[in-house]
């Protein structure tokens, strides 16, 4: 049998809840950025959620229970895919503005995982263009929200944090050990092949 010239990754998961403390009716889009040896074989590399309010059981918590669920296959381990996340609600005028962005890598280490994510929204440089933003009803935000999962430009970029996100993936690997990558340790303490 020939030795495997290419890996798999499969992740599923969903996006479950965030925090948004005095925003309410919120809904969020994903992204998938990986690197270029990656390609995407199965599943979804983006999708929006509904629109999810917070409720009297959990009023400081919005639940999207979103699934996500992909496919990927690569040759090396360099340009690892992240998930690229950006949310949204209405602002005092009903105009969709972003609450939020935030990215995370794919976790490396097959198995359960749960991550929080840091959110955070774009700032306008002065106090002028602050008022001129708010009045006319155009936040400062990305043309492209993967620039998040990237760091040419980031320097430069004001921002404020704002809010998390919680996402939980299931990770499974094929034949990463087969090419001499060495992740770890599962979950369970037993070495994932």
């Amino acid at each position: 049998m020939a030795a495997p010239s290419v890996f798999l990754l499969a992740v599923s998961g969903e996006i479950e809840s965030g925090e948004f403390p005095g925003f309410d009716d919120l809904y969020c889009k994903f992204s998938f950025v990986y690197g270029q040896d990656w390609v995407p074989t199965a599943g979804l590399e983006e999708g929006i959620s509904q629109i999810t309010s917070k409720s009297s059981v959990s009023p400081t918590t919005l639940v999207w229970n979103f699934p996500i669920d992909i496919t990927f296959k690569s040759t090396n381990p360099f340009g690892w895919p992240q998930i690229v996340l950006s949310v949204y609600g209405p602002d005092f005028f009903g105009h969709d503005v972003v609450r939020g962005y935030g990215a995370v890598h794919v976790p490396f280490v097959p198995g359960r995982h749960k991550r929080t994510i840091a959110m955070f929204v774009p700032e306008s440089t002065s106090r002028l263009q602050q008022l001129t933003s708010w009045f006319t009803g155009r936040r400062p935000e990305f043309t492209d929200p993967r620039v998040v999962a990237r760091g040419e430009g980031r320097e430069v970029t004001r921002v404020r944090s704002q809010g998390f996100v919680t996402v939980s993936f299931n990770v499974m690997t094929k034949d990463l050990h087969k090419l001499g990558y060495d992740v770890g340790q599962g979950p369970q303490g037993l070495h994932q092949a």
